[in-house]
């Protein structure tokens, strides 16, 4: 089974645009690797988290920040699928 990217986001926060950006990137780098993203207004004010199945891979309470979306597609990828080439944003290790 594909697994699922959940964003959680304060629509009192006026992060809907973020939010969307983020989902839309994220589709467009791994509709073939996931069923989809699924944006879910949050009830707690503040609250900015993207998630795999049951493992977030990004609060901003946490983190203290936004992520970079390079960053993020690489959570995302070492996640789902740890061979998938992001292309000049992939990391390379020696």
């Amino acid at each position: 089974m594909k697994p699922t990217i959940t964003i959680e986001y304060c629509p009192k926060c006026n992060w809907m645009m973020r939010a969307a950006y983020m989902a839309q990137e994220l589709l467009t780098t791994f509709t073939d690797d996931v069923n989809g993203v699924t944006l879910k207004p949050s009830e707690v004010s503040g609250r900015y988290t993207i998630s795999v199945d049951e493992e977030t891979l990004f609060d901003r309470k946490r983190d203290g920040h936004f992520p970079e979306i390079k960053e993020l597609k690489q959570a995302v990828r070492d996640k789902v699928n740890s061979g998938k080439s992001l292309g000049h944003s992939d990391r390379h290790q020696l």
